[in-house]
């Protein structure tokens, strides 16, 4: 019981659905940087100031919460058994990144807004920089490196290219209408950095 969302719990995230909605919407109209905030909001009736109770920029509504997303795939990674292999571990976290998308349609619809805005590009690599932090101790421990205070060079790298991989996959995907399979694509991409 403890585990249900409350009232006030459920309507924010049906609010933040809406305006999600309605910025997306908008973004596929008339383009990501040409919509501001303030359109999204007037089209949501709600202000401004409103708009950022709910997200901290307009990037956010396409990219989501990286930072919990991010916790997530640290979460998933550090739960799979401690035997498997980095690459193997890395890539069955990373289904959890689809299991907190939308629909397919969603999806190639925020795929198709994240190719065309630099400001989302940039904001991405932001994202890949903390969670190449943040995923990084445990591929350094799968990798058999010793532990250390900051994140073993090697460790970092790993991530990083894994992120390339899964970011290679995804836009194969978005130009492939969806018709492509993400997880070969991501398998095959990693094939690739491994021989």
């Amino acid at each position: 019981m403890a585990d249900t969302p409350t009232l006030r719990e459920r309507a924010r995230s049906a609010a933040r659905a809406e305006i999600a909605a309605t910025a997306v919407r908008l973004f596929a109209e008339h383009g990501f940087e040409a919509t501001t905030v303030d359109q999204i909001a007037a089209a949501v009736g709600i202000s401004r100031r409103s708009f950022f109770h709910y997200f901290g920029s307009k990037e956010d509504v396409v990219l989501g919460d990286t930072d919990a997303l991010g916790e997530t795939v640290r979460a998933a990674l550090e739960a799979r058994p401690p035997e498997e292999s980095a690459w193997t571990a890395i890539r069955e976290a990373f289904k959890e990144l689809r299991r907190h998308a939308g629909s397919e349609k969603e999806q190639l619809i925020l795929a198709g807004i994240h190719d065309q805005a630099p400001s989302l590009r940039a904001r991405h690599l932001e994202k890949h920089l903390r969670w190449q932090e943040l995923l990084a101790p445990e591929i350094q421990r799968r990798l058999g490196l010793p532990p250390s205070p900051d994140p073993d060079p090697r460790a970092l790298a790993f991530v990083a290219a894994a992120l390339a991989c899964l970011d290679a996959a995804v836009d194969a995907w978005y130009r492939s209408g969806g018709t492509d399979d993400i997880e070969r694509l991501f398998t095959d991409a990693v094939a690739t950095l491994r021989n």
